[in-house]
């Protein structure tokens, strides 16, 4: 604990920065406290997080963010409505895209870790993008923790009707427990999570060798499907009252909105990566894992899902009208096809599993995203503040009631409004996702500028900063034809456009009315701040290398013992 000097000296829109001897030539701007006593991470007493996460959490938490609804559920709507290549290719594409702006993501979060995407924007671009996106994703995560809680109640409905059993017990019952897990420290947050999507990945990979075993013929049917669907009904499909190749273009890239939304969640390493403990070799690990599980979880899952169930198979097409459950998924089709017995019901058990794991991590990110707007001065400071415990309480508190929209949803029909809200998340996960490659493609120019290459970062991500402009010219253009097909019909779906594009206006509300308001600036190369925090990072990093090389000849001198078994296997998917 340190307090400023009284002759700060003013330095554009860095803020106030002062030199500390302990620091060496290391420069500390201060942007977002007020001129009291602050420590290493500069932040006032009562507002900080607690970095206790570790590597393992970070990564199972960047990939169990995105394993939910969207791949298990929303690939049925992805493959009715344009075939098993159409979406094969569709998922692919979006993943690559989402490994790009991963990787733009961990360098930055790398470097220095912020609190939220809102810190990386307004420190590296303009306060006003950093207002935006901060909001966008905040509007994002308030939308679907409560669309997760609804999905929640409806899986229960597989087993319990909505007659015997009120849908809003099972949200209330959900909602307790998610408030409890985020409520008592990160800590235990991280490690329920890791627990979480440990399962997960043990039922995708066990669901991905089912799959396998049923496409070659090995199910109690006999029947060896094969490439059979590819040619009959065929690998593409027509968009309706569209014939030809026109109609099979036209399908597929209307899928691209649900691709999107199976993908969100995946870029929640960047809002862990300020509770983790030496983020320069947890978070350049997380996203080299992503890599990796992005093809084994979706490319593999869903080439083999085209290869067991048609795009007009009934039970699929019947699914799609269906509330959000086990009886939606297409992989239950192909487990009812295949006449295996007992298993959906214990699919529907894992759908639930997953849905409650991304409840609880929605909530976590509604909260620290709000907390992050707050330290950046976005949002009353009230929500800055933190507990014994490191929770932003407040913050919390704000994303629960939020949450009490999912009453809302079990009166109306909830399909209709689980797509609806689709439409919306997936336009604002799409906004963030633009909002990270235009503050890395800043940020990489500001590095090269003040530190004339970027040999001094811990980590780099690869083929940039071309791959990040071409990701960003594919995402933008996703987002103006992701639900284009509303003007194809001869009535004119509103609702779809509304939820479709909504999105759009808020956040360029959002960034001009604040620069207008607070008059800010785009933020020069070499104004760019590269040095406030730096130095505690680096002294981490530091700390980081000595336990990294004690566990090194640990690991050299106890070989087969659990944790060599772990780091050397199991650390490559859990």
């Amino acid at each position: 604990m340190s307090t400023l000097p009284q002759d700060l000296e003013k330095k554009g829109s860095a803020g106030f920065v002062y030199r500390d001897e302990s620091l060496g030539d290391a420069q500390i701007s201060v942007t977002t406290i007020d001129k009291e006593a602050i420590g290493e991470d500069g932040k006032q007493e009562g507002t900080r997080l607690k970095k206790e996460l570790d590597a393992r959490h970070v990564s199972m938490i960047a990939i169990g963010g995105s394993l939910g609804t969207g791949l298990l559920i929303g690939t049925g709507g992805s493959l009715a409505a344009a075939g098993p290549v159409s979406i094969l290719i569709s998922y692919s594409f979006v993943g690559l895209l989402v490994y790009t702006v991963m990787s733009c993501l961990g360098e930055m979060a790398a470097f220095i870790p912020l609190d939220g995407f809102t810190s990386y924007a307004s420190r590296y671009v303009d306060p006003a993008l950093g207002f935006a996106v901060g909001y966008s994703y905040l509007f994002k995560y308030f939308i679907v923790t409560p669309n997760q809680l609804t999905a929640g109640a409806l899986v229960m409905q597989y087993w319990v009707s909505r007659d015997k059993v009120n849908p809003g017990i099972w949200i209330t019952i959900f909602l307790v427990l998610i408030i409890v897990i985020n409520t008592v420290g990160v800590r235990f947050f991280g490690e329920f999570e890791f627990w979480l999507s440990s399962i997960k990945v043990v039922v995708m990979l066990a669901l991905i060798i089912l799959l396998f075993v049923i496409m070659l013929g090995g199910a109690p049917n006999h029947d060896r499907t094969g490439f059979r669907y590819w040619k009959n009904p065929g690998a593409f499909k027509p968009y309706t009252g569209i014939p030809g190749d026109k109609g099979k273009f036209v399908s597929f890239a209307s899928v691209f909105a649900l691709a999107l939304f199976a993908y969100t969640g995946t870029e929640l390493c960047g809002i862990v990566a300020a509770e983790a403990r030496n983020p320069r070799r947890s978070v350049p690990r997380a996203i080299k894992l992503t890599l990796y599980r992005i093809v084994v979880f979706y490319v593999i899952s869903i080439f083999l899902l085209g290869m067991t169930v048609a795009y007009n198979d009934p039970l699929l097409l019947k699914a799609k009208t269906m509330s959000t459950s086990a009886a939606a998924s297409p992989f239950v089709v192909a487990i009812v096809n295949a006449q295996i017995p007992v298993l959906p019901h214990i699919f529907n058990a894992c759908v639930l599993l997953f849905v409650f794991s991304a409840c609880n991590s929605d909530l976590y990110v509604a909260s620290r995203t709000l907390y992050g707007l707050a330290i950046d001065r976005k949002a009353p400071q009230i929500f800055a503040k933190t507990n014994r415990w490191g929770v932003p309480y407040y913050s919390l508190l704000l994303s629960v009631l939020f949450c009490l929209l999912a009453y809302m949803n079990v009166s109306s029909s909830s399909g209709q409004v689980f797509n609806y809200f689709v439409n919306v998340v997936s336009i604002f996960g799409l906004l963030s996702w633009i909002s990270i490659l235009i503050t890395y493609i800043r940020f990489e120019k500001a590095v090269r500028v003040q530190f004339g290459d970027k040999s001094s970062l811990s980590y780099t991500a690869a083929m940039q900063p071309w791959s990040a402009y071409v990701c960003l010219g594919f995402c933008i253009l996703i987002g103006l034809i992701k639900n284009y097909t509303v003007f194809l019909g001869h009535k004119f779906d509103y609702k779809t456009f509304i939820s479709g594009y909504i999105g759009i206006p808020v956040f360029l509300i959002c960034y001009v009315g604040y620069k207008v308001i607070k008059r800010t600036k785009l933020i020069k190369p070499e104004e760019v701040d590269l040095y406030t925090f730096k130095a505690a990072i680096d002294a981490e990093e530091e700390e980081g290398k000595i336990v990294d090389e004690e566990r090194k000849q640990r690991l050299k001198n106890g070989r087969y013992t659990l944790e060599w078994f772990y780091d050397r296997c199991l650390g490559w998917v859990f």
